[in-house]
């Protein structure tokens, strides 16, 4: 047998030696007062003489996560994942039942304690337990001891013991959760309405994306997961909501990186009668806001670098950040001859569509992308890569979109929204030809999305900000896994269980 199996196959046996003395290993309930970090929070402030003036008596339950044999004395730890509150047991304050379960106890198992809390001569807070009530018996020993979980992977793959042993994951999932909550109190105070579009659709549409494919078996028909909720929110506008959003699951089949995952959280929303440059506006007051609210400042610690997100922030068009930025000289930028022989004499891939827009935007990504730390707006996208935005009036190969870098990273994209029905019609018509020459990202054809055009849709902005990236920035997390609680990977490797973190004896 293995070490592990010799330490489940203890554990199991002293369960079974616990629950054949009539107690229950796994009850139903558990009525308790406060839990250890309330606890903390409440009384930890007062002295040895308050607590014995109050004489408080609680119940308060937790995961055991340290342990401390002196005798007839225990101190143990008691830890509900935000913080731990400690034990202080003696033998000849419980009844002699009491203190054979005591010593039948594990690290990780969930217990409940009842006591009263006073403070010891280290003056440490502490409840001093006179009855235990066993709620789980944990079969499995904690990683290393609670000395915390190494390997990054595994901490991906058995997130629960990440969150049991590493505290600093907890606070990048609260600060996740506090972020999505802030974002919605920002957009229904200023009239936007929260609602649910289809996460199953029949064409893939809303972004230039690889969808995953799935089947309806009553309905006989092939299904998209939803890459973007961009055309169903929009419909949304044409039947009278003004203001609108989502906070929505997006999927795309396509490579796992740092900043990308099969599987992502994205916030969009929709604005009647504005256009983009109204919405740079309205980004910044919510992030900022929300920086300032989360945070308590609007300076980010993003790997080794401070970012000010102190307004205005910084505006590009992507020609001009391709000649500012890209080192690339004006002239190159102007046509798709110069373009092409810029690339080549860069040695730079050609995309496959050799298209202006097409042609600048590889030239931009090769040069000057990784220049914008930001947090700076990049506007005008040529109209080529951008099927859904509306053309720049005095320069109809550029539309009013922009995306917002913040520390090298795309946070948000955003456009004045094509209203023109026609346009439209011809945009997903170069789509489908991109998509007949090999571009499997290419948009495909919504006829219904065009009826509900020729309805009439008002001139409106449309954003949507990734809330995996934002969660990253705002926690300096190096990774788009560390901010999702189960992110997708691979199988582990055949002969490999998972088990492999279990390296010391708990002796």
């Amino acid at each position: 047998m293995s070490e592990l199996d010799v330490q489940i196959a203890n554990r199991r046996q002293k369960r079974d030696e616990i629950a054949a003395a009539g107690v229950s290993v796994y009850p139903h309930r558990f009525e308790f007062d406060l839990e250890p970090s309330v606890v903390k929070a409440k009384y930890d402030d007062l002295s040895i003489e308050e607590l014995e003036e109050k004489a408080l008596r609680l119940r308060v339950p937790g995961r055991i996560t340290a342990f401390r044999k002196q005798g007839k004395l225990v101190f143990a730890d008691l830890h509900d994942g935000k913080d731990r509150l400690q034990l202080f047991l003696r033998k000849n304050a419980m009844s002699e039942q009491t203190w054979e379960l005591l010593l039948q106890l594990d690290l990780g198992d969930v217990v409940g304690v009842e006591g009263q809390l006073m403070r010891t001569r280290m003056g440490e807070l502490s409840l001093a337990g006179d009855r235990i009530t066993i709620l789980a018996k944990a079969l499995r020993p904690l990683p290393e001891k609670w000395s915390g979980l190494k390997d990054v992977e595994l901490r991906y793959r058995q997130r629960y013991l990440d969150l049991m042993s590493n505290t600093d994951s907890r606070r990048v999932f609260e600060t996740r959760a506090r972020i999505i909550s802030g974002i919605r109190s920002f957009l229904d105070a200023r009239g936007f309405l929260e609602v649910e579009t289809p996460m199953m659709q029949a064409i893939a549409g809303g972004a230039a994306a690889r969808p995953f494919v799935t089947h309806h078996n009553a309905l006989g028909i092939d299904l998209y997961l939803r890459v973007a909720p961009e055309l169903y929110l929009k419909r949304l506008l044409v039947g009278g909501i003004p203001r609108v959003y989502e906070i929505n699951r997006n999927f795309r089949n396509e490579g796992i990186s740092v900043q990308h995952n099969p599987e992502f959280t994205m916030l969009e929303f929709y604005w009647a009668y504005v256009d983009y440059r109204q919405l740079m506006d309205l980004t910044e007051e919510l992030i900022t806001g929300l920086a300032e609210d989360i945070l308590g400042t609007t300076t980010l610690s993003w790997k080794g670098e401070e970012l000010s997100l102190e307004r205005p922030w910084k505006r590009y068009s992507m020609k001009q950040a391709t000649v500012e930025l890209g080192g690339v000289e004006p002239a190159a930028v102007e046509s798709e001859e110069r373009l092409l022989a810029e690339l080549h004499a860069r040695k730079l891939e050609v995309p496959k569509a050799r298209t202006y827009g097409h042609l600048l935007a590889a030239l931009f990504e090769a040069t000057a992308e990784d220049e914008l730390r930001g947090p700076v707006f990049l506007t005008d996208h040529p109209t080529d890569i951008s099927p859904l935005s509306k053309q720049k009036p005095d320069d109809p190969r550029f539309t009013e979109r922009f995306e917002l870098y913040l520390g090298g990273m795309e946070i948000a994209n955003a456009f004045s929204e094509l209203n023109d029905p026609d346009v439209q019609t011809q945009r997903f018509r170069e789509q489908m030809l991109a998509r007949e020459a090999g571009d499997d990202e290419a948009h495909q054809v919504d006829h219904d999305y065009v009826r509900a055009l020729e309805f009439g849709m008002p001139p409106a902005g449309g954003e949507g900000i990734g809330i995996d990236r934002l969660t990253m920035l705002f926690t300096g997390s190096p990774s788009i896994r560390d901010v999702i609680l189960f992110p997708l990977l691979r199988p582990l490797p055949e002969g490999q269980t998972g088990d492999e973190w279990m390296v010391e004896s708990e002796d």
